[in-house]
């Protein structure tokens, strides 16, 4: 196949993601065809990544088209993506598969070290020695390696009353998306309420209940653990904050308090960030956490 022949398919590809696509925001009905030409640049097709799936609306000649449209801005489901005869049409297909491959891409690669270094944190390891071991062996991203015990009994403020810490969790993706406003803000409501913080720092191929061994060795009164999310096909940048009074190894999982959704189109990092600082404030407050903690 040569370039001529290539660039037809991209243009017939266009073509057919331009025809019948409406979009809420472009329409009040939704009854108007999407007039504004999609550009091929050095042979590529736009980058589908960045669409709003909750304002695309591709059913043709649809009935109550507009009170549908705006039901579907309230989640952000593949509905009323409309098909092609038997199938789904190229944008939604393309979309899907987008989809995919960054959910893919949050699991497998690792969090960029240079950037963990630019926030101020050091990095410790558990057990797993590579993305494999950790995606097989879920008990060994529980424990911290040796080295990693020391280096948190060397580095880290003793006895603090909230440790923070962040983890990569199974969405390298997400780290990178939140954590540079997510944690600035959480420290900064922390200090308003003249609460003292621990050091923070990362945990590399890190499960929730690492938590539980950081609480014990730092001898912190709540403990926050920062990490990623399993990626699903709406985002791969989702973030949860789990928190826990005065956590210890083999504690149950209802001890702790986890505030999730965190990504730019769910609680935004900053808003996140003052919620969980509110939350920690709470739990000092009333010495409890998880279902034993009434907000």
């Amino acid at each position: 196949m040569d370039e001529k022949d290539l660039r037809t398919i991209i243009e017939q590809v266009l073509s057919e993601m331009n025809v019948g696509s409406t979009t809420a925001a472009e329409t009040g009905a939704c009854s108007k065809v999407c007039d504004k030409p999609a550009n091929i640049e050095d042979g590529c097709i736009p980058d589908i990544t960045e669409v709003d799936i909750r304002s695309q609306y591709l059913v043709e000649h649809p009935e109550h088209g507009e009170e549908y449209a705006e039901l579907k801005m309230n989640a952000p489901c593949r509905l009323g993506i409309g098909k092609a005869g038997a199938r789904y049409k190229t944008l939604p297909q393309l979309e899907f598969r987008a989809a995919h491959s960054a959910a893919q891409d949050a699991v497998f690669n690792d969090v960029d070290e240079k950037m963990v270094e630019d926030l101020g944190l050091f990095i410790v390891q558990t057990q797993c020695d590579c993305k494999d071991t950790y995606l097989t062996r879920p008990d060994l991203g529980r424990k911290l390696s040796p080295e990693g015990v020391a280096t948190i009994k060397e580095k880290c403020k003793k006895n603090p009353t909230v440790q923070i810490y962040v983890s990569d969790g199974l969405s390298s993706a997400a780290v990178a998306a939140n954590i540079p406003d997510l944690l600035p803000a959480i420290l900064q409501g922390l200090q308003n309420y003249k609460i003292d913080v621990g050091t923070p720092f990362f945990v590399k191929y890190g499960r929730v209940g690492v938590m539980d061994e950081i609480s014990e060795i730092t001898g912190a009164e709540v403990t926050c653990t920062l990490i990623g999310e399993r990626p699903g096909l709406i985002t791969a940048e989702s973030m949860s904050a789990y928190i826990a009074y005065k956590a210890t190894v083999g504690m149950p999982e209802a001890r702790r308090t986890v505030v999730s959704n965190i990504h730019r189109n769910g609680t935004i990092p900053a808003e996140a960030g003052a919620h969980i600082a509110d939350i920690i404030k709470i739990m000092l407050e009333k010495k409890a956490s998880g279902t034993d903690l009434k907000l």
